[in-house]
């Protein structure tokens, strides 16, 4: 008997998906023997499958009228997913590209690092990398080869892929005039000039304590104290080529312009918010 209503809900579609998954999990415990045989038997009706779907295809696209319907079908999230699972649409690159990145997501955020696709141009992939992605480090050009590696493998079309730097974090600015009132909470901090590359600056306002770190054009600040015990970073070690800043006391390294601890994640600097009035450093605190 055939049934007359194939309509499924959005919690349907989704139980129907989620006992695909618990079956393949089954299948997964099975001695290696048996689990060929499951999935010789999985690859069969598939095929099979496939074979049928291909032909009711052909002719919708036949037919005027049919082709119109096609449309419609692929709207829906059931018949798309079908569709997709016996590659009989082309996914859009976009979509395989964030497919793509979603494999590699769990192991670098396991690093604290992150990637977000930005958008795709004519074989072009434009992306931003966050978090321990960014910088020199050993541990940086690993996570970006393993991103390219995978984006290599699954999108062979994508010809090149463009890195686009992330927007300025709370304690990163870039050199400009910041039109900033001396009402409005900021307080006057040392001349630009006395801030060198390469070298931590420390200073104070009232009770507080402050770390600054140029390198380049580019200045990140801090709550003088280390993530750790709270010690002064007055003599910590900044790589220029990592952009890394090494506490003297622990030997934690931290991103020199987000303050985020590179080797225990779970750490961080306290960033604060600077900006620059006619030379002069402005803070936030």
């Amino acid at each position: 008997m055939i049934a007359t209503d194939t309509t499924f809900t959005n919690k349907e579609f989704e139980a129907l998906a989620q006992k695909v998954d618990l079956a393949f999990k089954e299948i997964d415990t099975f001695s290696r023997e048996d689990r060929l045989k499951a999935l010789t038997l999985k690859n069969s009706i598939e095929e099979f499958h496939k074979y049928g779907l291909t032909k009711i295809i052909q002719r919708l696209k036949a037919d005027p009228r049919g082709k119109e319907l096609l449309f419609e079908l692929v709207d829906d999230p059931a018949v798309y997913a079908l569709f997709v699972m016996h590659d009989l649409i082309k996914i859009d690159m976009t979509t395989r590209v964030n497919r793509a990145l979603e494999l590699v997501r769990p192991y670098m955020q396991l690093h604290s690092g992150g990637v977000e696709a930005l958008e795709v141009k004519e074989g072009t992939l434009y992306l931003k990398l966050l978090g321990a992605c960014k910088g020199r480090s050993e541990s940086a050009t690993t996570l970006r080869n393993l991103v390219e590696e995978t984006l290599k493998e699954h999108v062979p079309e994508i010809i090149n892929i463009i890195e686009i730097p992330e927007e300025p974090a709370k304690g990163l600015i870039q050199v400009a005039s910041l039109q900033k009132s001396k009402k409005s909470g900021w307080l006057k901090g040392p001349a630009f000039e006395e801030v060198s590359e390469g070298k931590p600056y420390c200073f104070e306002i009232g009770d507080s304590s402050f770390l600054l770190v140029k390198i380049g054009e580019q200045l990140g600040a801090f709550r003088n104290r280390c993530a750790h015990k709270g010690l002064s970073l007055e003599r910590a070690v900044i790589d220029l080529e990592d952009g890394t800043l090494t506490c003297p006391w622990h030997g934690h390294r931290y991103d020199a312009f987000t303050g985020q601890c590179l080797t225990a994640p779970q750490e961080g600097l306290e960033s604060v918010q600077i900006g620059i009035i006619e030379d002069y450093i402005w803070v936030m605190p």
